[in-house]
């Protein structure tokens, strides 16, 4: 197990330089001076002397490459740079509204997985009976709404209309639940429909038709079987999502005003806020890259299979 670990991280090592390169390559192209832009956003007037002057110690007129390698070795030291919106570090930027964003990722992926799995279980062992029609109906339409709609409309029954939740911010415990709830409904609508999907697909496998023929309950195999070899594909899709979560969901924090990551980014967008882009560029880059390889390491713990191969 350690060394497939250690055999991984090293594979991460070329995709982070790369993606980091390409980040900052497409920061540099960019529109717009960051010594101008840096001045603006502390309310000073840039005059042409003033904007060489910040050019010059910012090291903006030097070569591409020295100031990429610059800029990474400052990175590889935990120095992201300065906001320029903000006029504080980037990394304590991020690190102050990483709390909210984990903990809306989380609640989201807990939600998600405690109706999916028991909801596509269910369908699947009701094979196009009522009860199946009618959870691939209700799923179906959850899908069918993307999650900014949905946290709309929660917002415009719950907030607006019958006043028992609030609609923004992150000021006490029921304000996660909106916006948890408007990704739960296409996140778990969407996962219900794979479950019972690799559920089936496990239940026509040959090793369920000879448990049953020695007398083993259908309980039994869908538990101690079905259910742990349809875990592997799961557990993947769910990883990726919680990725994909833990990067911010720009719209929905917009909408909500929640103070994650996601809102800080397109913020940073919108004022050009180059410093605090790149740091959240980074941050997508490792944490996605880290989910991706905890996943392969469940691969590795759940499926024996590969097990022998990597053996092999």
């Amino acid at each position: 197990m350690g060394k497939y670990v250690i055999k991984r991280l090293i594979y991460l090592i070329p995709v982070l330089f790369g993606i980091t390169f390409l980040s900052f390559a497409l920061t540099y192209l960019s529109p717009g001076d960051p010594a101008e832009l840096m001045l603006s956003a502390t309310g000073t007037t840039p005059s042409p002397e003033l904007i060489q002057q910040v050019r010059e110690g910012m090291g903006l007129n030097k070569p591409f490459f020295a100031q990429y390698l610059h800029w990474l070795t400052n990175v590889l030291n935990g120095d992201f740079g300065t906001s320029y919106k903000y006029n504080k570090p980037v990394l304590d930027l991020i690190l102050s509204a990483l709390p909210a964003t984990f903990k809306l990722a989380g609640i989201t992926i807990l939600m998600t997985t405690l109706i999916a799995l028991p909801l596509g279980i269910i369908s699947a062992l009701h094979r196009n009976k009522v009860l199946d029609n009618i959870i691939r109906a209700v799923s179906f339409l959850g899908i069918s709404l993307p999650a900014p709609w949905n946290g709309l409309i929660l917002m415009y029954i719950f907030a607006l209309k019958l006043k028992v939740l609030p609609v923004m911010g992150d000021s006490n415990w029921t304000s996660i639940i909106l916006p948890s709830a408007s990704m739960t409904i296409l996140l778990a609508s969407r996962y219900t429909r794979q479950v019972r999907a690799f559920v089936l697909e496990e239940l026509s496998q040959d090793y369920v038709v000879g448990a049953k023929a020695r007398g083993i309950s259908g309980r039994g195999i869908v538990l101690k079987h079905v259910l742990r070899n349809s875990l592997v594909p799961i557990i993947t899709q769910l990883g990726l999502t919680f990725g994909v979560l833990l990067g911010g969901v720009v719209i929905i924090e917009s909408i909500f005003s929640w103070p994650g990551v996601g809102k800080l980014a397109i913020e940073a967008i919108f004022t050009r806020d180059y410093p605090l882009i790149q740091g959240y560029v980074v941050w997508m880059t490792v944490i996605y890259m880290l989910i991706n390889m905890l996943v392969d390491i469940s691969y590795y713990i759940l499926d024996p299979r590969i097990r022998l191969e990597k053996r092999a």
